[in-house]
């Protein structure tokens, strides 16, 4: 992956590039961003630039013996540590050597479909159980045997650690030392969208770069180069991403938009109060993986912000179009300011739980029994 093939961030490029032509990259870095922020791209791209033999002013030249290893990510100088949970079957027969082999093959097809792919994603790709994935202390210890071996091709070894704020407390603190006193050539690369929850003694040994969300513009081109024509579909994916690239696409490319027809019969039978429905619809909703239960909600709460608005008269600042559209004006009939405020903390709360895996089920069909109850009040 080269600089030039992510979109927008000119100058968050230009400053790694500019730092790396200088001699003055930091040994230790903190690429922090919400969720949907394309640090993990650009951690990539810096490890490309890192190794190329022919550097250029703004990018590294994508044609030299490193650069075509760095694009198939298979450079023996860029190390991937990543989070994983429980693994189907199969990957439980093979030893631990056989699995962290399986699992690298796994990682680099991933990044190389998903380029700007999300952490759910991930999870989904190699076919993990709904577990909190982690970065166990295996992989600490891996971390440290890797960095041990000088560097095989290129004058500099280059350590992504994509989402450290999941690493086990051994793993994190076992860091510590060589975060602080790395090997000759080495740089790190820690690439988080949580970073609140690393420990102060890893955030005061790295030096952070803040990557922003991408702006609309940048999105809405990344939309046409992935063959997105449809002016319905740009406008809704740019605006309910809200900078999130890889959601922006992934709504693109639903024919009806992020669970449109999922959430609106959802709404009906919690109105209604209708029991069987509610709970086939918990069943399926239980059945989703975690990526698909974490978009409904939050195409529910993109809903409920689209109802404040047409409640408060804006229409000009509305994304929806369509059916969407009229479903949304429906809607803010049996809604008011309250009301969508209830509802906005009980879906909230709900991802909440969700993270912290309690059962989809139980969540879906509390959720939707409160959501009755706070319809049914004045």
């Amino acid at each position: 992956m080269q600089f030039n093939s992510i979109p927008g961030l000119q100058e968050i490029k230009q400053r790694l590039v500019d730092a790396v032509k200088s001699s003055k990259f930091p040994h230790a870095s903190l690429f922090q961003g919400k969720e949907g922020a394309l640090n993990l791209p650009l951690s990539i791209a810096l490890a490309t630039y890192f190794h190329c033999e022919n550097k250029g002013e703004q990018d590294s030249c994508g044609t030299c013996p490193s650069c075509t290893l760095s694009r198939k990510y298979i450079h023996p100088d860029t190390h991937f540590v990543f989070p994983v949970g429980n693994m189907k079957t199969d990957f439980k027969e093979k030893d631990e050597d056989k699995l962290r082999v399986e699992l690298l093959k796994h990682w680099r097809s991933f990044i190389q479909e998903h380029p700007f792919g999300l952490p759910d994603e991930w999870i989904s790709f190699y076919g993990g159980e709904d577990k909190q994935p982690i970065i166990s202390r295996e992989d600490g210890r891996e971390i440290l045997k890797s960095l041990m071996l000088k560097p095989f091709q290129s004058k500099v070894k280059v350590m992504i650690i994509w989402q450290p704020e999941l690493m086990h407390a051994a793993a994190a603190n076992g860091i510590l030392k060589i975060l602080e006193e790395p090997p000759p050539h080495t740089y790190f690369i820690l690439v988080s969208n949580q970073a609140t929850q690393l420990l102060p003694t890893i955030i005061s040994r790295t030096q952070i770069v803040t990557i922003p969300l991408t702006q609309d513009d940048d999105i809405l081109a990344e939309l046409r180069k992935a063959g997105i024509q449809d002016q319905e579909k740009l406008v809704r994916a740019t605006a309910r991403a809200e900078g999130n690239l890889s959601a922006a696409l992934r709504i693109a490319s639903e024919s009806d938009g992020p669970g449109e027809s999922i959430f609106q019969d959802w709404m009906r039978a919690c109105f209604r109060l209708d029991p069987a429905r509610l709970l086939q619809l918990s069943e399926e909703f239980h059945a989703a993986d975690r990526m698909n239960q974490r978009n409904l909600l939050n195409y529910g709460l993109s809903v409920l912000r689209e109802t404040l608005i047409i409640l408060s008269g804006s229409t000009s600042l509305s994304s929806v179009v369509g059916n969407e559209l009229d479903f949304i004006k429906k809607f803010s009939t049996v809604m008011n300011v309250e009301r969508i405020s209830s509802v906005n903390k009980l879906m909230n709360d709900a991802l909440y739980h969700l993270e912290r895996n309690a059962s989809a089920k139980m969540i879906f069909m509390d959720l939707s029994l409160q959501i009755n109850k706070v319809t049914r009040t004045s």
